[in-house]
């Protein structure tokens, strides 16, 4: 059939870098078709998207990708490490995908795959020096950094490497093709011109970040430049039907509000709150009204802020600890977003190289007919997800669209 990439991604919105990534991946792998794993409503950051995963499925179908599969919510919105063996693990079980392509900012594969290999293996000499590291106060993604420079050797090259959120990305990616014994074949893209959460830009390329707050202070003529014209449109029309999601605190009414109505037991049976950090999160949480009020008053070297962010997310959508747990068990499903014609031939070999997998087309079809509760769960933490999101809308917000919307077709 050809040769198949794979995507990982969140499309917050399509942009101009991402048709880069794409048609580079594409042309650097002699890849015939493309397969994105794309999150869904809320976002690995502890944000949301700013468009739906339907409106973003059909601008990523308008810019190349053949087929976009939903990554559910619960590794979506979870740590870089968990969201990367989801989005792996549901890559790996269509059985057809022979790249993996992300983008970063070191085109040095043998660097990355080297790191994932330690954080993979484990050594002992490695975790030893990571006990220590954590012993001095920082956040673990700063200790582990610290611990992976001592072990090794303080070498420039993976100084470098380790400096950059899109490298660790990169890492995790890696490190779960080789947790899976992947036959797919990672490949890196150089990012140019605007580097992760930069919030400059120049030309026509600017980083999701710098364009959703582009998009937030109403500079629609800057943001035609950095969007394809296909993404643009559907961007727009989302604006002019109110169906827009900037960020997270339009939500923190209701976050404050569950969090003043939880108790410190139920607050620690959030993912991510470990350490007693509930009480300091019950305590804040009761003198604060506001998301920015609150990351300022808790942050700490301990806990970076999109660590909090994060948990403020899960008592948004009530997603505990148990149900992370689950994420980590379960072989997930396979949920499809939208596809084009390829797309079709796509799914028509997925079903044939692996017959066992669980592929959703139609949602009350599968809660209807499957007798797997643990897939329900996560399918039901999905819909949940999407109610609440549309809750933001200024007008015209509905329930059950994962019911009611049908897969995007081109």
């Amino acid at each position: 059939m050809g040769k198949v990439l794979g995507i990982v991604c969140e499309y917050n919105p399509f942009h101009n870098g991402h048709l880069y990534h794409l048609e580079q991946s594409k042309k650097a792998t002699g890849s015939n078709y493309v397969v994105a794993i794309m999150s869904g409503n809320f976002t690995q950051r502890g944000s949301t998207a700013i468009i739906d995963k339907w409106s973003r499925t059909e601008a990523a179908l308008k810019c190349g990708v053949d087929l976009v599969i939903e990554l559910p919510v619960l590794y979506a919105t979870s740590s870089a490490e968990n969201f990367a063996y989801g989005a792996i693990h549901i890559l790996d079980s269509l059985k057809i995908v022979d790249y993996l392509g992300f983008g970063s900012e070191t085109s040095d594969i043998e660097a990355l795959s080297n790191i994932a290999d330690i954080l993979h293996k484990e050594p002992k000499v490695y975790k030893n020096i990571l006990a220590d590291e954590l012993k001095k106060g920082d956040s673990f993604p700063k200790a582990r950094e610290n611990a992976l420079l001592t072990y090794l050797g303080n070498d420039k090259r993976y100084a470098n490497v380790l400096s950059s959120p899109n490298n660790i990305l990169g890492i995790e990616y890696i490190k779960a093709l080789k947790k899976y014994k992947s036959n797919i074949t990672p490949i890196s893209i150089t990012r140019f011109e605007a580097g992760y959460n930069d919030l400059n830009y120049s030309g026509n390329i600017a980083s999701a970040t710098a364009i959703r707050n582009i998009i937030k202070n109403g500079n629609f003529d800057i943001a035609r430049r950095l969007l394809p014209p296909p993404s643009y449109g559907i961007l727009m029309d989302n604006i002019k039907q109110g169906h827009i999601i900037p960020d997270l605190s339009v939500f923190e009414r209701q976050i404050i509000y569950n969090l003043r109505k939880m108790s410190t037991e139920e607050i620690a049976e959030l993912p991510d709150v470990t350490e007693g950090l509930e009480f300091s999160i019950k305590k804040v949480a009761n003198s604060c009204n506001t998301i920015h009020e609150f990351l300022t008053l808790i942050k700490s070297k301990r806990y970076t802020s999109t660590r909090l962010q994060r948990i403020l997310l899960y008592s948004l959508l009530g997603i505990t600890k148990k149900d992370i747990a689950l994420s980590k068990k379960v072989n997930p499903y396979v949920r499809v977003l939208g596809l084009n014609n390829r797309g079709k031939f796509i799914i028509s070999e997925i079903a044939k190289a692996n017959p066992r997998l669980e592929i959703i087309t139609s949602v009350k079809r599968f809660t209807d007919k499957s007798t797997n509760k643990n897939l329900k769960l996560m399918l039901d933490k999905d819909i949940f997800a999407t109610n609440v999101y549309t809750i933001g809308y200024d007008f015209n917000s509905c329930n059950n669209l994962d019911f009611t919307k049908k897969i995007v077709t081109i």
